[in-house]
Parts: structure tokens; sequence; C-alpha cells
């Protein structure tokens, strides 16, 4: 059975996801700096009338921009306080943050890692992206299987079928290019070509090739994230068909093909020290010689800082 580092199955982990809070938006382009720095100057921020004259949004916009940054683990509920985390920080902050205003692909796709890791604010995302393993779909179907996925689980199971609906539309529309530009504001989330049009009408389809705009040190900090976050203490190694086909891995959340798994930890391995990819009895496997959380950091900083 998959843990998380603090013995929790992921199922439980599932079971105690949010539904819908996304109030129907997609992350817009400024929203996350946006919101973090109203965090910053105000923890209570989200409560007060002033949020919206502040964020410059409608009231449901405030809302949404409160969900984004708890989703991609920007903010966080502190003792019923809003705070910044560590990575809202490290990544957002102004003084030294990695990429403030999020101009590199790079970090939207450790943004969207982010939605993999508990606690799940968007719970439907991993659910679509775990479940669904049809060709081509469209807003119902997607929103089907989520729906019948999360029968599992008792919690879960008491939302609309429209909730799920809602999700699964913001799901493809995070990631798909809309047809219609005046539409709705873009997302930037489609940059990272996980998803696309298949010419029929209203289907979409998951991206499955490597993606030539993902860093391989990225992903080797998403590989490192999911061991932290779901292996056993003290476990030093992690098999490669775990990282491309286990419950919310990378392989799972990038939408990737297993060679494309073991080429970009080879290559992350060429520029980071702490970890090597190892044979054994003919299985490749991911071997930590210093904690996933060190090497997590690690990667991260020899990305953003030594490029």
């Amino acid at each position: 059975m998959l843990m998380d580092k603090h013995g929790f199955s992921i199922e439980e982990l599932i079971a105690q996801g949010k539904l819908g809070r996304h109030e129907t938006f997609t992350p817009r382009y400024g929203w996350l700096k946006k919101g973090f720095d109203a965090v910053i100057e105000n923890s209570n921020i989200f409560r007060e009338r002033e949020a919206i004259e502040k964020l410059g949004v409608g009231k449901n916009m405030v809302n949404s921009i409160r969900f984004w940054c708890l989703a991609f683990k920007l903010i966080k509920v502190d003792d019923k306080e809003i705070v910044p985390t560590k990575l809202g920080q490290r990544l957002l902050g102004d003084v030294n943050g990695w990429d403030p205003y999020l101009e590199d692909d790079a970090s939207l796709w450790l943004l969207h890692w982010q939605l993999f890791v508990p606690p799940f604010e968007a719970v439907s995302w991993p659910l679509a992206f775990n479940r669904c393993n049809l060709q081509s779909f469209d807003i119902k179907e997607l929103s089907r299987i989520i729906f019948n996925a999360a029968q599992g689980f008792p919690s879960l199971a008491k939302a609309s079928a429209k909730t799920y609906q809602r999700d699964a539309s913001c799901i493809i529309r995070m990631y798909v290019d809309e047809e219609d530009k005046d539409s709705e504001i873009e997302c930037p989330f489609t940059q990272l070509g996980l998803m696309y049009r298949t010419g029929e009408k209203n289907k979409v389809s998951f991206n499955t090739a490597a993606k030539l705009n993902l860093p391989p040190l990225i992903f080797a900090a998403a590989c490192f994230s999911y061991a932290a976050h779901y292996l056993s203490h003290g476990q030093k190694n992690i098999s490669l068909q775990r990282l491309v086909f286990g419950i919310n891995s990378p392989g799972v959340a990038f939408k990737l093909p297993e060679t494309a798994v073991g080429y970009y930890l080879s290559e992350a391995s060429k520029s980071l020290d702490g970890f090597s990819l190892v044979n054994v009895l003919g299985n490749m496997q991911l071997h930590f010689n210093e904690h996933p959380e060190e090497l997590y950091i690690k990667a991260l900083n020899k990305f953003y800082l030594e490029r």
C-alpha cells in the first residue's frame, strides 16, 4: 500500500481531498504572484473586504486566487492563518525569488507537480490524470471518470455530478488552448502541452510523448519530491517503473513514457550528484545517496541559480 511520509495511505489522502473551489476559473497570468504578495502583506487578506480592491478582481476571482495559491502550495493555512510556504518564498519572493513572475515554463511544470503532492486542494486533478486512460475525451466523459473514481471515498461521493463536471471543464481549459480566444483570458498552463485538441468536436487527448520544454532537473526534482512524500522512511531506492506508472508519480503527472523518464533522470545526473540510476537484475532503479527532500531543493537550486 502506498503511504505518505506521515503514514497515511494514498486512499486516506485522496479521501481528505477537496473539490470545486476554483469558482470555475483556471489560474491566470499574474494571479499567483498577486495572491502570494497579498498574503505577505496581510495574512488575513482573503477574509477582508479590501481583498477585492487590493487584488483588483471580483469576489469570485478573489476566492479562485486563494484556491490556486493553496493548491500549488504557495501558501498554506497554519493555525487558521494563511502564511507563505517555503516553496512560495523561494519561487515568488521579491528578494532572491527563483522566478517571481513565472516567466520560465519550468516554473509552471513545478507548480503543476504540486497538484499531486498532498494535501490535495484540487483532488480531481490527480483523479483525472491517474484514472483517465481514454485515447480522447470531452468534458462529460472526463467528469464521468472522475465522478466514478471518487465514489470509492465517502467524503467525495457526497459531491454532485455537476461539481465533477465543473472540475473536468476546468482541467481541460487549464491545459488546452481555448478555440475562442476571447472567451477567457489565456491560462499559462496551456504552454505545457499536456493536452491537445484532436480535431474531433470538443474532444481532447493527453499528450503522452516527451515534453521538450520540461527541464531534466525539474523532472528530477519532482521525482525526489515524490520519494520524499510517498516512500517509507529510510528507503533508499525506487524503481523506474514506479516513477512512470505509480499513483501520483511524476510519469503520470507529466504524462511521460518510460524512455523519457529514464532520459530526464540520466541527463539530470550529469549536473547533480547525490543520486544515481542503477540496473538491478535488469530493472532500473533510482538510488538516493542523500535524503530526497534535500535532493529536491538541491535540484531546484541547481536549475534556478546555477544556469
